[in-house]
């Protein structure tokens, strides 16, 4: 089947519960957000591809026909490619693309991974590939362009928020990570961007790399010790062993899986306490500020104010160090997101929402342009 004209989107996320989890074979709960990416395509009749990208005023360009090397660094559009075309996937022809996005880009809030995510079902999409229906299949064939392709850090827990969409469970003491959709019904959150670009390289050498040389320690001396069980009493008996950084990073790290757990089996029930989801927010930032140390005073600032405003709960969103926080506001999200402003952020009022779809196109037809011209609304 040839396709004439194809958009697809895929939404931003935050991370309810879990920061620094995943690498620690733990679980993280992830929401989708109605702020997405999307790429409108109309099919050439060539093997060329063309993207506008207007939104930070770039184009990218490329020729099936000749071998698609990397000309920068994190070349996502061009590896999407690579991983697809090595796995024998066939595109008859190029596009002209446009892309879209209002997804805060380095706030923590998933804009590369949706980019690669709309990307990656675009590209199946054209190609009529199955795998384009299988959000698994996309979260891993994405997570190969963006993370392996380039020899990246990072984990597959952005693609898998950003494919699946909604409220997600995901546990990463499984292979690749077991993915639960939790039904809860949620109100609007407030999200925040402090407009500090994310110290992620930083963050990630001091909290990852020590949290799990730690555990090496422990382990060596007590070889059943495992972050997943390890208890504050045993941490408390083995605390001589590592120094009181490390020891203050495993203390949060407990609590933190803990605190995950119960907001699953919260979010378990479709009809949710709002005010106990709350509560388990703040108790979640209480560690990422004092024991992780991720937050920054201004996230802080913007906390306290969408508290005072009447939020629910409030908490820093992804690895820390700058970007993003959100507050949970279902009753007063203009004030909470007023209040964030006046606090120095930038607020978004969002919602959960969908993972990587494919939308219906939009026209106008205006006296200037012909009655099938293609928006790029």
């Amino acid at each position: 089947m040839i396709i004439n004209e194809l958009n697809v989107s895929a939404p931003g996320r935050i991370c309810l519960f879990g920061e620094h989890q995943d690498y620690l074979g733990l679980s993280v709960i992830t929401a989708a957000i109605n702020l997405r990416i999307s790429i409108t395509g109309k099919k050439r009749n060539d093997r060329k591809f063309y993207l506008d990208l207007p939104d930070i005023g770039s184009q990218e360009e490329f020729d099936l026909e000749k071998p698609i090397t990397y000309i920068k660094e994190r070349d996502y559009f061009r590896s999407s490619v690579n991983v697809l075309l090595r796995q024998n996937m066939t595109l008859p022809h190029g596009y002209d693309c446009t892309v879209h996005g209002n997804i805060p880009i380095n706030s923590g809030t998933s804009s590369s991974s949706a980019l690669v995510i709309a990307w990656i079902k675009f590209l199946l999409t054209i190609a009529s590939d199955k795998r384009q229906s299988n959000p698994l299949e996309i979260a891993r064939l994405a997570y190969q362009a963006e993370v392996l392709e380039f020899n990246e850090p990072g984990g597959m827990m952005d693609h898998f928020a950003a494919s699946f969409g909604s409220i997600l469970h995901i546990d990463f003491g499984i292979a690749d990570g077991l993915q639960l959709s939790l039904p809860a019904k949620l109100g609007h959150f407030v999200l925040g961007d402090s407009l500090q670009p994310k110290d992620t390289k930083g963050i990630l050498a001091r909290v990852k790399d020590r949290t799990l040389n730690a555990m090496k320690i422990l382990s060596e001396e007590n070889k059943h010790l495992k972050i997943r069980t390890l208890s504050h009493e045993e941490l408390e008996y083995y605390k001589a062993l590592i120094s009181q950084e490390q020891y203050e990073l495993l203390k949060g790290n407990i609590t933190n899986h803990k605190l995950t757990q119960q907001a699953k089996k919260l979010l378990q029930q479709e009809t949710v306490d709002h005010k106990k989801l709350g509560r388990l927010l703040n108790a979640h930032q209480n560690e990422l500020r004092d024991q992780l140390r991720i937050s920054t005073p201004k996230i802080d600032r913007m906390i306290d104010a969408a508290l005072k405003a009447g939020a629910f709960g409030a908490k820093i969103n992804g690895s820390g160090g700058g970007g993003c926080m959100f507050a949970y506001a279902p009753e007063n999200y203009e004030q909470v997101a007023e209040a964030i402003k006046l606090a120095g952020g930038k607020p978004y009022i969002i919602q959960v929402d969908e993972g990587a779809m494919v939308e219906p196109l939009k026209y106008v037809i205006s006296e200037n342009e012909p009655e099938n011209a293609l928006s790029n609304d």
